[in-house]
């Protein structure tokens, strides 16, 4: 696992403007490596713009597609390895038996959600056929489901990795 202290904004990992901010491990003290550069207002405006223009194809991605992508971010956050509860124990100074079962958690969490968005339950969807003979008058065919208005931001928690914070379940549920 590599650290670039880059931001994500769309598929680019971009070195943003502002001053660094380094993870302190509470344990010794040590400021570590890389910093992460505070983004401008510029940069989230582009992250809110890439967002809005992946809106609309990825509302209408049929279900099974979310449920692997959940899937699928699981499978990396494990693929990762022990490097990931190495840094992570750097960073919040929790002992590696916690962060392993917080690991566990969060893939648990992000796979909870994969089958429940497979399940489509969530969609609410209903269907009332039309009644052409209906008095006093007839009633068209009525269909609902609830789709999503715009993309979702997730303010995380910055001081705890894993399943209370980025990848945690209000990620997840978004």
């Amino acid at each position: 696992m590599t650290l670039e202290g880059k931001q994500l904004i769309g598929s680019q990992a971009v070195e943003a403007k502002g001053e660094p901010i380094h993870a302190v491990n509470p344990a010794t003290g040590e400021t570590l490596e890389p910093g992460y550069k505070a983004g401008s207002k510029a940069e989230v405006e582009r992250a809110c713009e890439l967002a809005w223009a992946a809106f609309d194809s990825y509302r209408e991605t049929g279900l099974e597609a979310r449920a692997t992508f959940l899937e699928t971010i699981a499978d990396e956050i494990e693929a990762l390895g022990d490097a990931l509860i190495e840094r992570a124990m750097q960073e919040s100074g929790l002992p590696q038996a916690r962060l392993q079962g917080e690991r566990g958690r969060t893939c648990g969490q992000l796979r909870l959600f994969a089958s429940v968005v497979r399940a489509g339950e969530w969609l609410d969807v209903r269907h009332d056929p039309a009644l052409p003979d209906r008095e006093p008058m007839p009633r068209v065919d009525l269909r609902q489901r609830h789709i999503a208005l715009g993309p979702v931001a997730v303010f995380g928690a910055s001081n705890f990795p894993l399943a209370f914070s980025v990848a945690g379940g209000d990620t997840a549920s978004a």
